[in-house]
């Protein structure tokens, strides 16, 4: 169910840097604007394998038990408090990719798909996110997962553009700056923990 939870964890989550962030930065740093769009498109498509996993694997826990559904919407919120723990104790800096070959859009969009693809813990991390945000008595479960999903992609890929383009601007302020990038990261860990309990809390 679409609420300002989803839409406030989803962005926290986007917005911290990781992987994504890196390469489509570095992207833009090297190959310009362009290059970044086709990196920011190519990373966002790679989320669709990981979420049609998690959908199907939800969709059929879900027709087995309810109570079996309320058990990972807990065990979701825990693993949020887990990721929020991370970024509260991580301080490193990004660190840019400068000696990338040069290649067309392509190439590059492939790269990003491979990237998300190959990293498994999306699956889990969907597995435990989307439970949060769904209600079995607002309709079809599947229905709500795929609609979720559609906007956590959108909001991917927005963002992850946005963050190519002014990739220039990034690396003056942020990617230079590990303080400033420590209380980014801190931020979005409170933020992430704070909706993980009251989620974790309220009846959906």
């Amino acid at each position: 169910m679409l609420s300002a939870e989803f839409l406030l964890t989803s962005l926290a989550v986007v917005l911290v840097p990781g992987t994504g962030v890196i390469y489509t930065i570095s992207t833009g740093l090297v190959h310009r604007w362009k290059a970044s769009l086709a990196a920011a498109l190519g990373y966002t498509a790679g989320i669709i394998p990981h979420l049609t996993a998690s959908i199907l694997g939800l969709s059929a826990i879900l027709h087995m038990s309810a109570r079996a559904f309320t058990v990972i919407k807990f065990a979701g919120a825990l693993y949020l408090l887990y990721l929020a723990w991370g970024m509260w104790r991580d301080t490193g800096a990004l660190k840019l990719d400068r000696d990338q070959s040069k290649r067309n859009a392509g190439q590059i969009a492939l790269k990003g798909i491979l990237i998300n693809i190959l990293n498994p813990k999306l699956t889990l991390f969907f597995f435990a996110f989307l439970p949060l945000f769904v209600s079995p008595a607002a309709g079809s479960v599947t229905a709500q997962m795929i609609g979720l999903s559609a906007i956590f992609m959108g909001m991917t890929l927005v963002i992850f553009a946005a963050y190519g383009v002014l990739a220039s601007a990034i690396s003056k302020t942020l990617i230079q700056s590990p303080k400033a990038l420590r209380r980014m990261q801190r931020s979005f860990a409170l933020i992430i923990a704070g909706l993980a309990a009251k989620l974790a809390l309220s009846e959906q």
